[in-house]
């Protein structure tokens, strides 16, 4: 019985490592986007997903002029963060208005997504920033 009791408990230990291990991994890095390059899309939002881990934005837009439109998916930090980094409300951004995105680009060519800095309300002007690290940055007010 002690044997059998030994054994449920190692097996026990070894599913609830295993647990954490692919909670960990589920996290991914951001090497996918290019840091060494920004770019700007301007377009009409789609959606707002306001969720954890990552607040997406996906609007439909063009990056440079003579451009077809298209679809394009933004990825940002959490909802805490961009409340701390800019004043970000889950309904700062209403569908159908025209936004301006500053971003960093996926590193594979072609793809219509990217990782954003800022986003601008073509209306207002208001701007929201979505870049937590430029906080931390010193010098910043």
């Amino acid at each position: 019985m002690r044997q059998l009791m030994k054994s449920i408990g190692a097996l026990a230990a070894v599913a609830l490592l295993g647990a954490g291990i692919t909670q960990v991994a589920a996290h991914h890095s951001a090497s996918m986007f290019d840091f060494s390059k920004t770019m700007t899309v301007k377009g009409s939002v789609v959606e707002l997903r306001w969720v954890n881990p990552h607040v997406t934005l996906t609007l439909n837009g063009s990056s440079s002029a003579g451009e077809a439109p298209a679809e394009w998916l933004m990825e940002t930090t959490s909802p805490g963060n961009l409340v701390r980094v800019g004043g970000w409300r889950r309904d700062a951004i209403k569908p159908g208005e025209q936004v301006e995105v500053l971003f960093y680009p996926l590193r594979e060519e072609g793809k219509k997504s990217g990782l954003m800095r800022q986003l601008t309300v073509v209306a207002t002007g208001e701007v929201f920033k979505a870049n937590i690290r430029e906080q931390e940055m010193p010098g910043l007010e």
